[in-house]
């Protein structure tokens, strides 16, 4: 009985922590729901970026690659099981060395490393280098939630699952669900308060951890980013269409590392611009910066 007692008084207050956030987010409910895995999927979530783009490109030249090498491998082997068998050489020759496919096997698979490396390293650098951000966001991985600061305007939020501490699925997430705009497919998924961004704009995320490592993700947006405590890492990304984009923690940070969905919403400049005058009022961030503000003169 007392167990029962705490759970649902956990729940109760996660409930009413998540009220006065959830409200920042329905200006963005109506968008449609891009970026999400699907049952039996095994190719790539839609890509939303040139980030992402570039690595699904890299990916599908790597794979054409790399199955020439296996057949070709596969079907020599074949052919030398074929012809050189016990019954066709009875006699087994002698010699120990051929020099001149030794260099041959060795120069092909540098050359074809090369030929990789001349696309792969371009995309690795495209990542790494980052440049100068429209919106800057803070992550903090924390060991069931994650948290958000947008550093321009002096305000954030945390970020929970809908129905983190509920137990399985019921009536209940359902409502939930139902009041944030998504569908009982995205239990799991979804979050009671998403990042907001605008569409075509650079967003530099500063991502660390706040007490073991954790990573943060979006497939369609082609990025993955440690959260190490006591580092300040970054990413960034520029999403091109309009939507929902879901993510995952994926780096195993303890027993709730099932329940740290990633949710980011974007939306046209006009509708972020709306949001965040909201966001600023409702979590005591700074007016002064927003895109809209004048001060007065007398």
């Amino acid at each position: 009985m007392p167990t029962t007692y705490c759970r649902a008084l956990g729940t109760a207050f996660l409930t009413l922590m998540a009220a006065p956030f959830a409200a920042a987010q329905t200006i963005a409910e109506d968008l449609p729901v891009i970026g999400q895995p699907v049952p039996s999927g095994t190719g790539f979530q839609p890509a939303a970026t040139e980030l992402a783009r570039d690595l699904q490109w890299l990916d599908g030249m790597i794979l054409v690659i790399i199955t020439c090498i296996s057949l070709f491998v596969t079907a020599l082997l074949g052919i030398v099981i074929w012809r050189f068998r016990q019954g066709r050489n009875e006699t087994p020759a002698t010699f120990t060395h051929n020099s001149p496919l030794e260099i041959a096997w060795t120069v092909i698979p540098v050359l074809i490393l090369v030929f990789i490396g001349s696309f792969s390293l371009p995309t690795l650098f495209k990542q790494q280098v980052i440049p100068e951000a429209d919106v800057t966001i803070k992550e903090t991985g924390y060991q069931r939630y994650w948290g958000y600061e947008y550093v321009d305007h002096e305000f954030a939020f945390d970020s929970f699952m809908i129905g983190y501490g509920e137990g399985n699925f019921n009536e209940s997430i359902s409502a939930q669900l139902a009041e944030a705009g998504y569908s009982d497919e995205h239990f799991l998924l979804a979050v009671d308060n998403a990042v907001v961004v605008p569409v075509d704009q650079t967003i530099v995320m500063q991502v660390t951890g706040g007490d073991v490592i954790h990573s943060w993700t979006i497939p369609s947006f082609g990025v993955k980013q440690d959260a190490v405590p006591g580092r300040l890492a970054e990413l960034w990304f520029r999403a091109e269409e309009e939507g929902i984009y879901f993510g995952q923690c994926s780096e195993l940070c303890g027993k709730d590392h099932a329940y740290m969905p990633i949710t980011v919403k974007v939306a046209s400049q006009e509708t972020y611009e709306t949001w965040l005058e909201e966001a600023v009022a409702l979590y005591a961030g700074d007016p002064t910066t927003l895109p809209g503000y004048r001060v007065a003169r007398n």
